[in-house]
């Protein structure tokens, strides 16, 4: 009986625990360039980085991105695009040792591979946790820790203080996203069908019926 006791007592301890660290968010990259300031592109994290490196799910096409700043408030992003670093590309010249012994000899070799993402900054949430879509006031800074988002952040970050949906930063991807504006928008528009109202998702129907013209009206050749 006293085994079952101290047991119950033991879990109820560290359960807690246990739960925030299956919630903690997974970081994903770090910041290394700039190309405007509102799109930054990230360095994606791997095995010599961490012990536990993200998976290739965790940084996909329109997969929403926050930066944690010192004053506790968080820049939010998206992952818009994406690109391979890879020095061995054209590289003719002779290897001196098998890739495996690489990994022991020159570990630095094998980390100028990796991948880039194109990240554009759609809003923040300040230290009141309050929701601002619109253009970050804050520059970020080299080396700043990118951590994913998960679906109910997601959901959050597109309600304003009434509960209803936002998307202030509609013109932002427009302007700064290019090529990839339309496929984007409709991408992040998937995300939020599924936690709509019926009258939101009609909502949400016009803006797709509307992007959809501007993919067709933008592929023509006059």
């Amino acid at each position: 009986m006293s085994i079952i006791i101290v047991a119950s007592v033991l879990f109820s301890i560290l359960t807690p625990d246990f739960c925030l660290l299956e919630f903690m968010p997974t970081k994903i990259a770090k910041i290394v360039a700039s190309n405007s300031h509102v799109d930054y592109v990230g360095r994606i994290i791997d095995a010599l980085d961490s012990d536990a490196p993200p998976q290739s799910s965790d940084y996909g096409f329109a997969q929403f991105v926050s930066m944690p700043l010192e004053d506790e408030s968080e820049v939010i992003g998206v992952i818009y695009d994406s690109q391979l670093a890879n020095p061995d590309y054209a590289s003719f010249g002779p290897r001196l040792s098998p890739r495996a012994d690489l990994s022991v000899l020159s570990p630095d070799y094998l980390n100028e591979q990796g991948v880039l993402v194109g990240i554009l900054l759609l809003g923040w949430r300040d230290v009141e946790r309050k929701i601002h879509q619109t253009v970050p006031r804050r520059v970020v800074p080299a080396n700043q820790d990118v951590y994913h988002v998960d679906e109910k952040n997601v959901q959050s970050f597109h309600r304003d203080a009434r509960g209803g949906v936002q998307l202030h930063y509609y013109s932002q991807i427009i302007t700064h996203a290019g090529s990839f504006a339309v496929a984007l928008l409709e991408a992040i528009l998937e995300q939020l069908e599924p936690a709509c109202t019926p009258e939101e998702k009609q909502r949400l129907c016009v803006l797709k019926q509307t992007l959809q013209w501007q993919r067709t009206v933008g592929g023509m050749r006059i």
